[in-house]
């Protein structure tokens, strides 16, 4: 069993953008994970309907 180990998991989620108003996208985690504990979040990104990929805090989590 490793120490520390780095994962990687897709979900979607409902989130808000004020130029597109309310989606429906993939967003991906990047995480770091002690004893099989998550310890923090290293970097989440989506990926847009053409293909970019951005940062998710351009992105608000809709309410």
């Amino acid at each position: 069993m490793k120490l520390i180990r780095v994962d990687r998991k897709t979900k979607t989620e409902k989130r808000y953008s004020p130029e597109m108003g309310r989606l429906h996208t993939r967003v991906t985690y990047i995480r770091k994970f002690l004893l099989g504990i998550p310890v923090r979040t290293l970097h989440k990104y989506r990926e847009t309907y053409y293909g970019e990929v951005k940062d998710c805090e351009d992105c608000l989590i809709a309410k």
